[in-house]
């Protein structure tokens, strides 16, 4: 398959609200639901920042996983966000691990 029909493909994943009759989600329009992905990559970059890497929305269909040195990975949902990121990062990543929470918490309080 070429890459335009991959990026043009329409598999969402559970955490993109989407707009389906008989399912509701308090993401109803495409301005909430763009709200709603943006907010989700300001929260994964405040974990992605303490691995020197950043994600970005393309389009509003795919993400852009970067490290500090410009190695770019496009990733289709964020259910493939952690692997890609342990790839580039070139290590294991625990967006859970307690030491990472406290020091998120410790960031968000000072």
């Amino acid at each position: 398959m070429c890459s335009l029909c991959g990026i043009l493909g329409g598999n969402e994943h559970w955490a993109d609200a989407v707009a389906r009759p008989g399912v509701y989600t308090r993401a109803a329009n495409g301005i909430d639901r763009r709200r709603e992905r943006a907010r989700r990559v300001v929260i994964a970059n405040r974990i992605l920042g303490h691995f020197a890497l950043t994600i970005s929305d393309w389009q509003g269909t795919k993400y852009l996983l970067s490290t500090r040195t410009g190695k770019t990975e496009i990733i289709d949902d964020l259910g493939h966000l952690w692997p890609a990121a342990e790839r580039l990062a070139g290590r294991p990543i625990d967006p859970l691990d307690s030491v990472l929470i406290s020091r998120m918490e410790a960031e968000s309080s000072g």
